[in-house]
């Protein structure tokens, strides 16, 4: 073999053994970990069977809306984390299944929640008729401490109106601290702001200083709590 072929070959091979030095320094660089939540909030939506509570929390957690969503089964949820007052919020959203025969697993989720979303649906009558059932569920389960807000979804169907904002207006009025809105999950309109104007009111009772909360207990610890024994008072209710 040709010495100088031989040479050749190896300055070859030692050149392409050598990195880059900036290659080298990007390799060495660790990613930064993302900052903690500020604090980590249970949100829960509530309402009749077909109102579109799955289709507010899939606009809100993921900017989608689905035509034909299927009836929840039980329970799901979604995690959104949000920058409000200068802290990070992560939130857990439950979707709850708006049929009767699952109030008795649903039910467990009303605890731990720092906020409660009611949807009724404008253009179904029977869905804002059944709100004081949902109330006696709130009354029942729920922390009096939890932000109420009413929402009547579906409002790019205006046309098809039934329910008036000045009955939904009433029926709010009468729930010491509900908050009332219309939305469109469909249009986009409103979405983001019926839910973060529900965190800031949550915010607007905790001190702002208090170290990050963790969520509420995990689906195992979620038992339902026993009934009040008959001797005992029944609990306050919210509705007037």
């Amino acid at each position: 073999m040709d010495p100088r072929y031989d040479r050749q070959r190896r300055a070859g091979d030692g050149g392409s053994s050598n990195s880059s030095p900036a290659l080298g320094a990007q390799s060495r660089r660790r990613k930064i970990p993302p900052r903690p939540a500020d604090f980590k909030l249970q949100i829960i939506i509530i309402g009749s069977r077909g109102v579109g509570k799955t289709s507010l929390m899939e606009r809100f957690t993921d900017d989608t809306f689905c035509e034909a969503c299927k009836s929840t089964v039980g329970v799901d949820f979604k995690i959104k984390t949000v920058d409000l007052r200068g802290k990070k919020i992560r939130l857990q959203i439950w979707d709850t299944a708006g049929q009767e025969r699952f109030n008795s697993i649903t039910s467990a989720y009303y605890r731990g929640a720092k906020g409660i979303v009611l949807v009724y649906d404008i253009t179904k009558q029977e869905t804002f008729e059944d709100l004081p059932k949902w109330m006696k569920m709130i009354d029942k389960y729920a922390s009096e401490e939890a932000e109420l807000l009413l929402v009547g979804n579906k409002l790019d169907c205006e046309t098809d109106r039934i329910v008036t904002k000045q009955q939904a207006e009433r029926f709010a009025s009468r729930i010491s601290g509900m908050r009332f809105c219309e939305a469109s999950a469909k249009d986009n309109f409103n979405v983001d702001e019926i839910f973060l104007k529900l965190v800031d009111d949550i915010l607007s009772k905790m001190p702002l200083e208090m170290p990050s909360r963790e969520l509420s207990n995990s689906i195992l610890s979620l038992q339902p709590e026993p009934e009040v024994p008959p001797e005992l008072p029944p609990p306050r209710m919210r509705c007037c």
